[in-house]
């Protein structure tokens, strides 16, 4: 079977504009041409001429050796070089929102997520928690060298980065989403948390127990959340209709992070690298398929929202105290210090 090049072009300059403009304004002005002119192309009713060809990938550093080296199993993905991150919770954050603004410029948005772990957007309701978690991921996964001698400090989010934070949190639970926990839910978050205690690795190591504090107000939020089928943000009232959330429990472990997407204009597909770093396909045999897997791992899992309350209930106090008997442990060492 010929491989359509020219349609996997045009996917490609989708994910590069990331719904920052329509697909006609972009390659119109680069190419010179009408937007009835560029879509035309899109459907394949013309096709691109080896100018056109060569514009697009200049413009955009699409590596056509590399495009035209892809076969049928294949998959491409975009993602950014950890070289880039400044590993700050702004530029974290501006990534993510990015993605939502995308996600959100279509309509009908809906999300379906598995979470290995951590629920990194649902932890965003306690910034202090996402800032340990970057600086975890910056000192000790990646080994980052100016990081190396640092210790994590008891310090308060900026304003700018709370705003940030909250409109990322605004975008997320506008968007109707069904989330797929497992048994190591918050587990390795603890683990990651007992060991900068353990190492020394915290300038003062009560802030530890802080952290644990928070976490364990986000189990009651995320717990409230369930019990309602609604999300909302931490301190304020859930909405009346809208922002509905189903959250089931896979009882064996969720192999990846991955959160699939889909509006009116395109699916796609978000899996997790390297701990934190998110790769992101539009490939429509791919994203087809990772749906029909995502929809057979729901159909295993015990929905834990709104009904099924005596499973709920047991799932979260088994969380809680897990915290709570970590906390008790660090309280212990520092009184006897």
């Amino acid at each position: 079977m010929q491989k359509d090049y020219q349609s996997i072009i045009f996917e490609l300059v989708k994910q590069k504009i990331n719904g920052q403009d329509s697909l006609g304004n972009a390659l119109g002005e680069l190419l010179s041409i009408s937007s009835d002119a560029v879509y035309r192309r899109y459907r394949g009713e013309t096709q691109l001429t080896i100018y056109e060809l060569e514009k697009i990938a200049r413009h955009y550093s699409i590596s056509l050796d590399n495009l035209f080296g892809v076969r049928e199993n294949q998959v491409i993905f975009d993602f950014s070089p950890l070289a880039e991150y400044d590993f700050s919770m702004d530029s974290y954050l501006n990534r993510i929102l990015s993605g939502f603004k995308s996600i959100r410029a279509g309509k009908n948005p809906s999300l379906i997520a598995t979470i290995n772990n951590t629920p990194l957007l649902q932890i965003l309701n306690f910034p202090h928690l996402v800032r340990f978690k970057l600086f975890f991921w910056a000192k000790t996964h990646l080994q980052i060298e100016e990081y190396a001698d640092v210790k994590f400090k008891r310090e308060k989010a900026t304003e700018k980065t709370f705003l940030l934070g909250r409109e990322v949190l605004q975008n997320y639970n506008a968007i109707p989403s069904k989330e797929l926990i497992d048994p190591d839910f918050l587990r390795g978050f603890v683990r990651e948390i007992q060991y900068y205690f353990n190492a020394h690795h915290f300038e003062d190591r009560s802030y530890a127990i802080h952290l644990l504090d928070y976490l364990l107000a986000f189990v009651a939020h995320f717990k409230r959340q369930c019990e309602l089928g609604k999300k909302f943000i931490y301190g304020t009232q859930p909405p009346a209709e809208g922002n509905d959330f189903e959250v089931y429990h896979n009882e064996v472990l969720n192999g990846i992070s991955s959160t699939f997407y889909q509006n009116s204009e395109a699916d796609g597909l978000y899996l997790v690298h390297n701990i934190m770093n998110p790769l992101h396909t539009s490939n429509a045999e791919y994203v087809l398929e990772s749906r029909k897997v995502l929809d057979k791992e729901i159909a295993n899992a015990s929905i834990i929202s709104v009904v099924n309350e005596r499973e709920r209930n047991h799932f979260f106090h088994q969380i809680e105290t897990m915290i709570l008997r970590a906390k008790k442990q660090m309280e212990l060492e520092l009184e006897q210090l």
